[in-house]
């Protein structure tokens, strides 16, 4: 199961990696098809634009080749226009000819060019304002300075070759308020030099729109032109139409392409002579439009393809489980002691095998159990029984000969208390009991600590904290009185005043009971401590710790390899042994 999850997990994966790849391949590429729809049409408006700038510079340079008519336009600009008139009639009976007339010259050209709305001479130093509307009709308007703006306007924008038509000379020679933009160039004197006034030529934008036909149904965003200062000369939106473009110093930070605040797309192309820039501005959400319907049937293959990744394992993984769960099932009937049940499967696949295989195994458990098992308990409780004869014969010896010792270095009247404590532990370990419990342990540790206590009186003192909730626990006999043995034996210092052992009963987190029987006495040296810890690792080798040795044995032949003893030892400073036994509360088990 989890090999087939593993590989479902890796196809989807790799489903979803593909169709990522896929989809990025196929929108950057949508993307670019679409920013070089964006480039030719700039390109488009850029070419139109130059070309009216190239042409207006055209009217200028013609006038300067023809000697005639840099002249008379040199003169038409300096002079009053009655003095220009009076000129040309002097020029025509003197010489009997007719050179080309400035007049007639730039009306000509408004005549020409269809696209042009106004075509404006203006003299610096007469301050007057000659104008070819569309119709090539021409005005003459004064603009002196005191009563109109259009000198100061004139003055402002020398320096701009393309630039919005200035609202104040629209009105002045009367145009409507359309949009516009205009193109400026300086007509000096081609003999000292002097700037003598300016032509402006006025431009209908909406003529901008004929060079983006070809691109009209394919653009996304909007096509912008801006004039030097920033200024918006054409929009295909109609937004920033006459306004400063919001981004404008940050398009001059860009080469030909980038991407502005709020995912804005920019590429822009940007005209050094006639000091314009034409950008398209397309947003993020615009360019996703392009490659929309493909990420749509991306997605939609993809969701197919995980779908059956992930339907056609599951269909196999649940009836596989059905059939494991049926395993699993059986086991634990088997493990509950049910050694009858048996697994009806009988396909040839692994699951088969393995079933078939389980059922073989009760077969031969049954048989096990018959002829083994049973005769491997009635070995184990006469091992416990011979264990514990071999116990009891020692600790009568030992007892009867500190008696002894006491009778015979002096006939004190406390003999009598220790020979009842003596008959009371001989009858609480010869009296058989249905249960022995903790508080019998106890008991009986304490009648034979008083023994000793009667027997040094001020030189050994004990205690034994045990909860109570804890003393109805059935425990081995003699699990803890062969340890006290050992410390009155080899442990205490008859020397000292200040001889102590405790016995301390706690219960652990996992039902452990913990018996902890600490001493301050002679303590082990570390060779032989580590030869104690070898013997109760190894049951079958040599030791005189019987007494140790006999309890570890006992309480893992009777609960099992976790229980048994733990001794830890510091020469001159004590000893520590801790005893580890389950809580079995009040039930019965196989010996006690």
């Amino acid at each position: 199961m989890k090999i087939i999850l593993f590989f479902s997990v890796i196809t989807i994966v790799t489903i979803i990696t593909f169709s990522y790849l896929m989809f990025k391949f196929t929108s950057e590429a949508a993307v670019y098809r679409q920013l070089d729809v964006q480039k030719r049409a700039i390109e488009s408006v850029s070419n139109y634009i130059s070309h009216k700038y190239e042409s207006v510079q055209t009217m200028v340079r013609n006038v300067y080749r023809d000697g005639d008519l840099a002249f008379n336009t040199s003169y038409f600009l300096e002079h009053p226009y009655q003095d220009y008139v009076i000129y040309r009639l002097d020029k025509f009976y003197k010489e009997n000819s007719s050179p080309i007339d400035t007049v007639r010259y730039f009306r000509n050209q408004v005549e020409d060019d269809p696209d042009i709305r106004s075509l404006m001479l203006y003299s610096a130093e007469q301050q007057q304002l000659y104008a070819y509307n569309g119709s090539a009709q021409f005005k003459i308007i004064s603009t002196n300075a005191a009563r109109s703006f259009v000198p100061d306007v004139m003055y402002q924008q020398e320096g701009q070759s393309i630039s919005k038509a200035n609202i104040w000379v629209r009105r002045t020679i009367g145009l409507p308020n359309v949009p516009m933009y205009s193109v400026r160039v300086p007509i000096n004197n081609k003999q000292s030099l002097r700037n003598i006034g300016q032509l402006v030529v006025y431009f209908d934008t909406d003529k901008v729109w004929d060079s983006l036909v070809n691109y009209k149904d394919d653009l996304k965003g909007s096509i912008l032109v801006l004039a030097s200062d920033g200024t918006v000369l054409f929009d295909t939106s109609g937004t920033y139409y006459g306004q400063k473009y919001p981004y404008a110093s940050q398009i001059n930070s860009l080469y030909d392409n980038g991407v502005l605040g709020k995912g804005m797309t920019i590429t822009k192309l940007t005209k050094s002579q006639g000091g314009f820039t034409v950008l398209s501005a397309v947003p993020e959400q615009d360019l996703a439009k392009t490659y929309r319907g493909t990420r749509n049937m991306i997605l939609l293959i993809s969701s197919i393809c995980i779908l059956f990744a992930i339907l056609l394992p599951s269909l196999f993984i649940s009836n596989f489980a059905k059939r494991t769960y049926g395993i699993i099932r059986f086991t634990r009937k088997v493990r509950n002691g049910d050694f009858k049940a048996r697994i009806a499967d009988v396909r040839d696949d692994e699951l088969g095998l393995i079933s078939k295989s389980f059922n073989d195994m009760l077969d031969e458990l049954n048989l096990y159990i018959d002829r083994v098992y049973k005769a491997e308990i009635k070995q184990k409780k006469t091992e416990l029984a011979a264990l514990e004869a071999r116990v009891n014969p020692h600790f009568l010896y030992n007892t009867l000969e500190v008696i002894r010792m006491r009778a015979i270095s002096q006939g004190a009247a406390d003999v009598g208390e220790m020979i009842y404590s003596l008959s009371m532990l001989f009858k609480s370990y010869v009296q058989q009991k249905p249960k022995y419990t903790l508080k019998d342990e106890l008991e009986a540790c304490r009648l034979y600590l008083e023994l000793f206590r009667i027997r040094y009186k001020d030189k050994f003192s004990y205690d034994i904290h045990c909860d109570n909730q804890l003393k109805d626990n059935l425990v081995l006999k003699m699990s803890l009185q062969p340890i006290i043995e050992n410390y009155i034996l080899y442990g205490m210092k008859s020397d000292r005043t200040d001889n102590e052992i405790s016995i301390s009963v706690t219960r652990l987190e996992d039902g452990t009971l913990r018996a902890e029987v600490t001493d301050n006495g002679r303590g082990i040296e570390p060779d032989r401590l580590e030869q104690i810890k070898q013997t109760l690792l190894n049951p079958d080798a040599y030791s005189e710790s019987f007494g140790l040795r006999s309890i570890h044995e006992r309480l893992k032949l009777l609960y099992g390899p976790q229980y048994g003893l733990e001794i830890s030892s510091e020469a001159g400073v004590g000893t520590s042994v801790i005893v580890s036994f389950p809580e079995l509360g009040g039930e019965e088990i196989g010996y006690v």
